[in-house]
């Protein structure tokens, strides 16, 4: 989606990128509070919903109204409001749910660190690990309910990707899928369940997999997937004929990324694959999320994640022994792509 307005003078199309945040942090709120859940059944009254999140009735009238003003909600002539399209998307546990992706999104850390994006541009140091003096990971530890924000946030943006990757790629021809830095294990699941030829090998650190073999503990596929807990700094599970890495790669720079597909080069089968599921940045001006993804991994992401292009993916795989063969757009958020390289 472009960002610039065609028909407004640019004054005014600029001001409201600039304030894009006011939008961003209401509908965090909106989310925060509950608020799609509570009219899932139908309009209420903003005293209504005040009275069910314990708000001040006033206030939240003129948040629901100035998201109404986007399209979040709708308020009738009666002055209740209801659900749209985008605001049903803030519902919990829903097909198509992006309530905790919105929440994680806008949440204290992800915020402040944003408002500091002017050191990260000085310095290329990330600007999260500047605010708290700690990185991502270290904040979650001592963060509880961050921590469950993230999972929670992450589980929502892997099965709707995961969805966008058994549509549009073929697993038909591989037998052994290792799925590497695989969390609890949603993608491999979605893959396995289409292919019923195939196993799996789930990969991940010590803490992650206890979670991921609750998981799939839970479906019928334990016979068909087992769990391996690693670091994938040190190698990865051996005899895959494909091995898949969704959105990891992006959150390293060249060298640790170069070690972890040297460390996949090397586990896996003779004519195996390497596939990737992350953005590839369009070159020029093209309009393209991932441009934004990539200021969010300078803020957030240490180790020197960013985006790449598609030239620089195939000289990253070159450089671990791979010859890059496609690259294989996916509908899905964020404009994700499977990128295939073969064995050389």
């Amino acid at each position: 989606m472009s960002t610039q307005a065609t028909d407004v003078p640019p004054p005014v199309a600029l001001l409201q990128l600039v304030t894009g945040y006011w939008v961003s942090q209401a509908i965090y709120v909106a989310a925060k509070l509950g608020i799609a859940d509570l009219l899932k059944d139908g309009p209420k009254s903003s005293d209504e919903l005040a009275q069910a999140t314990g708000t001040h009735a006033r206030s939240l009238y003129r948040l629901l109204r100035a998201l109404a003003s986007v399209g979040v909600f709708a308020e009738a002539e009666d002055g209740r409001f209801g659900l749209t399209p985008l605001g049903e998307c803030l519902q919990t546990g829903i097909p198509g749910s992006v309530r905790a992706l919105t929440m994680m999104t806008s949440s204290e850390g992800w915020y402040r660190a944003w408002g500091d994006l002017l050191h990260s541009v000085r310095t290329g140091e990330t600007a999260f690990n500047h605010v708290f003096g700690m990185d991502l990971w270290q904040y979650a530890a001592q963060n509880p309910e961050a921590a469950a924000l993230v999972t929670e946030a992450m589980a929502e943006f892997t099965t709707q990707v995961s969805t966008a990757v058994v549509t549009a790629y073929d697993f038909s021809r591989f037998s052994k899928i290792v799925d590497v830095g695989g969390g609890n294990g949603t993608l491999l699941l979605s893959i396995l369940q289409a292919n019923p030829q195939m196993s799996g090998v789930l990969f991940d650190l010590p803490y992650v997999v206890e979670d991921a073999r609750k998981h799939i503990a839970a479906t019928d596929l334990t016979g068909r997937c087992e769990v391996v807990a690693g670091d994938f700094f040190a190698s990865v599970p051996s005899g895959g004929d494909a091995y898949i890495l969704k959105n990891i790669i992006h959150g390293w720079d060249d060298e640790h990324a170069l070690k972890i597909l040297q460390n996949c080069h090397r586990a896996m089968a003779e004519n195996g694959k390497l596939l990737l599921v992350e953005g590839v940045i369009p070159p020029g001006n093209e309009p393209f999320r991932g441009k934004l993804v990539d200021l969010h991994m300078l803020v957030i992401a240490g180790g020197g994640g960013c985006e790449r292009t598609e030239a620089e993916y195939r000289a990253l795989f070159a450089a671990a022994g791979f010859t890059l063969t496609n690259v294989v757009p996916l509908q899905s958020l964020l404009g994700f792509s499977v990128i295939e390289g073969v064995r050389a």
